[in-house]
């Protein structure tokens, strides 16, 4: 199990932030397409047209704000962005059609990458020698902040009225404010002065750019359990449908007893690019046995099922440890946030193209599909190591090394 409380006070002020941020994250993550569709009464094709509409443009977004933070100083930045996320999330309660609900959404959606960018900087600052595991810790955190955002939630959709769906995104709204409160009590992190070289350097980092690239094919994993497994399960299985919750459960738990635990050997780009490829391995294996379910008894099917999703969780605790070292130790220290911001695509691209694409191979065409799934997380694991090699190499050569200013901030 993951240690209780980090060691210091910094670190603590933002496990604090993200704890309470992430139970407002929990219950718009489970009930909040239902309050667009059940409770504003919009149809489920403009729900998806005004998130998808919304991912691309927070896709973009995250790499300027990450720029604003390494140079403005990242815990305003990142209060603010909280604030934000806040304000638009509120305004959910006044939408009533699809061209409000897409501004607010777009706005939600905007803050939100933008905020993961501008935290990067602190996590790096206060996470020790050893940012990539305090980032680990963070995300335990998050597993256990979304899991009680979930079950309030539950109550939510049980009651499925207009009053409870309206308490629940006032609840989120007040979430993120009260995140944003507790950065407060952060000590300032003081904005790092601008090395030589372009201004967008990360947008120039070429292998930088294709690792990023390769992360976020490997990012559609993460909603192999939440779109694809559940519609699996009521569509193709004879599997009782309380195991879609059961899949939740068991990946959640997983996630919070061993990220920190997986991510502690995981400590060089190179042990960074061996945990993409037993990641790809490992989601090889549980599509496998996911495909494997259909047609067989309920006992059977629910067997291999959580079987499939606990080496899943396996390797998504690879594939994250893995994230967390090569986007920390391949960023310049002047840059982080941009860097960041810019790796932060691969999880929004996973976002916007990742459940058409599951859905297509997967439940539209069925078995065969969840091979080619499991083929091409296998081959994007083995191709980070050549990526990873490349990036080292770039990061080593003569024109890539930092300039004075960047010594002179870290001292």
């Amino acid at each position: 199990m993951p240690r209780l409380m980090p060691d210091t006070g910094p670190q603590r002020v933002l496990a604090a932030s993200n704890f309470i941020y992430t139970i407002g994250s929990g219950l718009y993550l489970t009930a909040g397409v239902l309050y667009f569709t059940e409770a504003v009464h919009l149809r489920a094709g403009q729900v998806g047209l005004g998130l998808g509409i919304a991912g691309l443009l927070a896709l973009v977004l995250g790499v300027a704000v990450g720029h604003l933070a390494d140079r403005h100083g990242a815990r305003g930045i990142y209060a603010a962005t909280l604030v934000v996320q806040a304000l638009a999330t509120a305004c959910f309660v006044l939408t009533d059609s699809f061209w409000p609900f897409v501004m607010a959404v777009c706005a939600a959606a905007a803050a939100k990458a933008a905020g993961i960018a501008a935290r990067s900087p602190l996590i790096r600052h206060y996470g020790g020698d050893r940012p990539q595991e305090f980032r680990s810790y963070l995300r335990a955190v998050t597993n256990v902040g979304i899991s009680l955002g979930a079950v309030l939630a539950g109550w939510v959709v049980q009651v499925a009225t207009l009053t409870a769906y309206q308490l629940m995104v006032i609840g989120n709204a007040i979430a993120f404010a009260v995140a944003a409160v507790v950065l407060v009590l952060l000590p300032p992190v003081a904005p790092v002065p601008a090395a030589g070289g372009p201004r967008w350097s990360a947008l120039r980092d070429r292998p930088y750019l294709l690792l990023t690239a390769l992360d976020g094919i490997m990012a559609i994993q993460f909603k192999v359990l939440t779109v694809a497994i559940p519609l699996w399960i009521v569509g193709a299985t004879s599997a009782p449908h309380w195991l879609i919750s059961a899949t939740m459960l068991t990946g959640t738990l997983i996630v919070v007893a061993f990220q920190v635990r997986a991510s502690r050997n995981v400590d060089s780009p190179a042990a960074g690019a061996h945990a993409y490829r037993r990641a790809g391995a490992a989601f090889l294996v549980a599509c496998s046995l996911i495909s494997l379910s259909a047609g067989i008894p309920a006992r059977a099917a629910a067997t291999l099922l959580i079987t499939a999703v606990v080496v899943h969780t396996i390797g998504e605790l690879w594939h994250s440890a893995a994230g967390f070292e090569v986007s920390f130790a391949l960023a310049p220290q002047h840059a982080t946030g941009q860097y960041l911001g810019v790796f932060g695509l691969s999880a929004g691209l996973a976002e916007v193209f990742g459940p058409g694409l599951l859905i297509a191979l997967c439940i539209t065409w069925g078995r065969p599909g969840w091979y080619v799934v499991g083929a091409m997380f296998t081959l994007t694991g083995l191709a980070a190591r050549p990526a990873v090699r490349w990036a080292l190499r770039h990061r080593h050569a003569p024109q890539a090394q930092p300039a004075p200013a960047e010594k002179a901030s870290t001292a």
